[in-house]
């Protein structure tokens, strides 16, 4: 469902990480958790609204994680917007204009300092739990997140029959996947 070939994100991206995973009680909270990492960057539109979205599963939040995730999705000369975490710090050796907002400090909660990173994981788990019923392995994440990917960032179109031709286009020209041997 994703092209090689597309654009990079640009103007200004809210970037986060997010935790996807099971229900987790009495264990480890935040970054430290054994839940699934994933990156998540979103286009802030000028008027209202966000635009297209990239996400991607990675290993851990460490810098070079990051700051690869940032440099293959966004292009140079791009405002990125993240949290505090200093995973980001080198975003601007990058040629990236780096806007930083210390949630914990900041007068507003996260959901309105960085709206889209926190709206796509939330609408994301939404789906997972409701359509794979919670059911999703770290085999498959990358998957189900460009899946979600591909239907968010086609929310707007008015002719669903020119979505449905893409998926078909892009189904031709991608080559088979191959895991553990076989062909899928």
């Amino acid at each position: 469902m994703v092209r090689s070939e597309r654009e990079r994100l640009t103007g200004t991206v809210e970037v986060d990480e997010a935790l996807i995973g099971g229900v987790e009680r009495g264990g480890v909270r935040g970054r430290g958790t054994a839940k699934e990492v994933v990156a998540i960057a979103v286009e802030v539109l000028d008027l209202k609204g966000f635009g297209r979205l990239r996400m991607r599963h990675i290993a851990d939040a460490s810098g070079a994680n990051l700051v690869g995730f940032v440099c293959d999705i966004i292009a140079t000369g791009s405002e990125v917007h993240t949290d505090g975490w200093a995973g980001y710090n080198d975003l601007e050796k990058f040629g990236y204009a780096h806007r930083k907002t210390v949630l914990s400090s900041s007068p507003d909660p996260a959901h309105v300092a960085m709206p889209g990173v926190h709206r796509v994981p939330s609408l994301l788990k939404r789906r997972i739990l409701g359509t794979h019923q919670g059911s999703v392995t770290p085999d498959h994440l990358q998957g189900y997140l460009e899946e979600f990917t591909f239907r968010f960032n086609r929310r707007t179109s008015k002719n669903r029959g020119l979505v449905f031709r893409r998926l078909l286009e892009q189904a031709v020209v991608t080559e088979p996947e191959v895991t553990h041997g076989y062909e899928l």
